[in-house]
């Protein structure tokens, strides 16, 4: 019996340790669970209120409650974004907060949340929690702020003894109250979860603004129009439908503007507002600079480490142009793994240096792509070619954009071709940042020469490819065909030569067949 006994609990400390949240900082999981602590502890304390409420607020909670659940319902059929999204709900949650008692605020978001993680997506657990506990308590405060007012203000518009007007301002002045503490709560976690993210940006952002005072507008009249009469809800529900479509549609043109793995511009976002910058410079002509990067042997990531460890290379380079750049500058992705960069305001020495600095950057800082501590990090190199607008181009009768991109990528190749792990910049009356460095195969040829240890062997029937890994088996046996010519045999993984001819045996088959490449025939 004992013997079970320790088996089960040590089971559960088990599943306990596998939790996900224990996956985040340990004092951004103290705040999660101070915050969880604070609202239990609220619900606790003013469960008293719920028992003494009246069918009036039982029926007006749960009128609202019907109006929260078919909003979920509408989000459902376009779904919920990851990460930080906004929704209309508090148009229906400031009303309870406002007329009844602050139990009902507090329990309102919590089954709302409830209801989203059921019907409509379904994440981590806990990420849910917080968010219902961090809303919960926000509007907790905001209905007992209000009811703390005297008597005269809270009583209602028609009952209350002062001007209406003074009772909408004061139920404006909830809703205040109730952002300020949510974004007070939220931002930490936010911030701890995703160092990226500006916050600046998500709240003071021109479209975020609006949407919020927006939302609050109508959450202030449909408060009005419920302490009237509860049929103002029936009228209500059509515009808070309209305000959830603006919102989302908001959303989605976001969406088509970023690029979903790295987060910047795509690439027909960044050429359009490239193109609007580049004409502004020459018309008022002010210095811009363009810049092309190319991680050096991408492929290679993709192939020995998987498109997912790729995907999060990719990010992690994006991360460092936002590091480095300022927030009007125009970062886009431009293909697979080359960015576009354009830096207004920039003199071509000052861009110059600022490429210089992401390039070192990029090449000193490891990437983790595994979330295996015991895996050991990559480290990539990029390319960059700078192209700096010139008197030249301003002079031009074609895209001034056009001829900077063609500019940027003659740059790009001489980087390449000087090396990689390089920066070059032209302008329309020079070249800078050409040095006398290894061409491409050979440097190509040293990187894969490391996985094989000793160096290439000497003699042609000195197997070597298992000291290579086997996606990169081909392009070293081409690298060392074409860079070392004279090597007069193919090593074979099975069979031999079959005759003193151009005709092999392939190593994956055993089949004979004719060589593409003109050997020397054996002595």
């Amino acid at each position: 019996m004992r013997a079970d006994v320790c088996k089960r609990v040590r089971v559960g400390v088990e599943a306990v340790t596998a939790w996900p949240i224990w996956e985040v900082p340990r004092w951004l999981v103290a705040f999660i669970l101070a915050v969880g602590a604070v609202y239990f502890a609220a619900v606790a304390l003013s469960a008293q209120d719920a028992a003494e409420a009246s069918a009036r607020d039982l029926f007006t909670f749960g009128a609202l409650m019907l109006c929260i659940a078919s909003t979920v319902e509408l989000t459902r059929r376009v779904g919920e974004d990851a990460g930080v999204s906004k929704d209309v709900f508090g148009v229906w949650e400031l009303p309870i907060a406002i007329l009844l008692p602050p139990f009902y605020a507090l329990v309102a978001p919590f089954l709302r949340l409830v209801l989203t993680q059921w019907r409509v997506r379904q994440i981590r657990l806990y990420r849910r929690m917080f968010t219902a506990t961090a809303v919960g308590v926000s509007y907790g405060v905001a209905s007992m702020a209000f009811h703390a007012l005297p008597s005269a203000v809270t009583q209602g518009p028609l009952e209350s003894r002062t001007s209406p007007g003074i009772w909408l301002l004061a139920v404006a002045g909830a809703g205040v109250l109730q952002w300020a503490v949510n974004q007070l709560l939220v931002l930490p976690a936010v911030r701890g979860g995703d160092p990226t993210m500006r916050i600046r940006d998500m709240l003071f952002g021109r479209e975020r603004v609006r949407n919020d005072v927006a939302e609050l507008c109508v959450a202030v009249l449909v408060t009005l129009g419920t302490a009237i009469s509860l049929f103002t809800i029936l009228f209500a529900l059509p515009f808070v439908t309209l305000l959830q479509r603006s919102v989302r549609h908001v959303q989605l043109l976001n969406a088509s503007r970023i690029d979903s793995k790295t987060g910047l511009l795509n690439a027909g976002t960044w050429e359009r507002e490239a193109a609007s910058e580049v004409a502004r410079a020459v018309r008022t002509r002010t210095p811009l600079a363009l810049v092309l990067v190319d991680v050096d042997h991408f492929k290679l990531v993709n192939d020995l480490h998987g498109h997912l460890a790729g995907d999060k290379a990719l990010r992690s380079i994006a991360h460092t142009f936002q590091i480095f750049l300022r927030s009007y500058d125009r970062v886009g992705r431009f293909g697979g793994e080359e960015f576009a960069l354009l830096l207004p305001q920039t003199s071509p020495a000052d861009a110059r240096q600022i490429a210089e600095r992401m390039r070192a950057h990029i090449a000193d800082t490891p990437i983790r792509t595994s979330d295996d501590p015991a895996a050991p990090p990559i480290r990539l190199t990029v390319s960059m070619g700078v192209a700096a607008l010139g008197r030249t181009w301003e002079r031009t009768t074609g895209s001034q954009l056009t001829d900077l991109l063609a500019g940027a990528d003659r740059a790009l190749y001489q980087a390449k071709n000087a090396g990689r792990n390089h920066v070059v910049m032209v302008t329309d009356t020079a070249t800078v940042g050409i040095v006398d460095r290894p061409g491409k195969l050979p440097r190509l040829s040293g990187r894969l020469s490391r996985w094989a240890a000793p160096a290439w062997p000497a003699s042609p029937d000195t197997p070597w490819w298992p000291r290579i890994p086997a996606v990169a088996r081909d392009q070293a046996e081409v690298i060392r065909l074409t860079a070392m010519p004279s090597l007069r045999a193919w090593p074979a993984r099975r069979g031999s030569r079959t005759a003193p001819s151009s005709t092999w045996t392939c190593r994956r088959c055993g089949e004979s067949r004719a060589c593409r490449i003109p050997r020397t025939p054996s002595p």
